[in-house]
């Protein structure tokens, strides 16, 4: 949970005039109570009404209310562009997570705000993303997050098919086309492969755990240093 989440669900636990301790926060929120301390003086510096005391409990006042949600004209026009981007070229999990992201934002806009939202004229459309790519990118997605290795049925620019065991390290959209940026076991070395040339893939039967040379912090260094395959 990134830091930001945490304050604000630490503010809707204190709701109500309970007191609440610091181990159960903790508890709830899977972080220390040592973070929780922290968490409760931060809060408490940048106004909010939080009382009471390490070993004894925490209350929030009544009558705080969070503040509306504020965005620029430009970030707002960001967020909805950005939103409807993922949702045509996503994946199905990401055109769905980008359509209840759009609707959670209108939702706790102020009114001139979220005026402002609908009335944003730019869209996109994908007649390309057929439901195998976008279950593609969301395998792909998956994988690249828990270390996955996959064996892919590859075909390469010139017809030629090949079998590859990879781990996958990331997405690049490049607009119109999806690629996979992988650890290639068959060359021992980074590749990219575009997801539309991918005839099938499947799981190996085992994850990979991190390793500096073939990461994706690494493949990055090698293009900006112009290094080659």
């Amino acid at each position: 949970m990134r830091r930001a989440d945490r304050l604000f669900q630490i503010v809707q636990h204190l709701r109500g005039g309970r007191l609440v301790t610091a181990r159960h926060l903790a508890e709830r929120l899977e972080v220390s109570e040592r973070t929780i301390y922290r968490d409760i003086a931060d809060l408490q510096g940048s106004g909010v009404p939080v009382e009471g005391e390490a070993g004894v409990g925490y209350v929030l006042q009544g009558g705080f209310e969070l503040p509306p949600l504020m965005f620029s004209r430009d970030e707002i026009v960001a967020l909805v562009a950005g939103a409807r981007l993922v949702r045509a070229w996503g994946g199905a999990g990401m055109a769905r997570a980008a359509e209840e992201a759009l609707i959670k934002i209108e939702a706790v806009l102020p009114e001139a705000e979220r005026a402002r939202a609908g009335a944003v004229q730019v869209h996109a459309m994908a007649p390309e993303m057929t439901d195998d790519v976008r279950a593609t990118i969301d395998r792909l997605e998956q994988a690249v997050e828990a270390r996955e290795v996959l064996a892919l049925d590859y075909v390469d620019g010139a017809g030629e098919s090949s079998l590859r065991e990879v781990r996958p390290l990331g997405l690049w959209f490049w607009g119109k086309v999806w690629t996979l940026v992988a650890w290639c076991e068959l060359r021992d070395d980074f590749r990219m492969f575009r997801l539309d040339r991918i005839r099938g893939l499947s799981p190996a039967g085992r994850h990979f755990a991190p390793e500096r040379r073939r990461s994706l912090q690494e493949f990055y260094r090698r293009r900006e240093c112009g290094e080659h395959d």
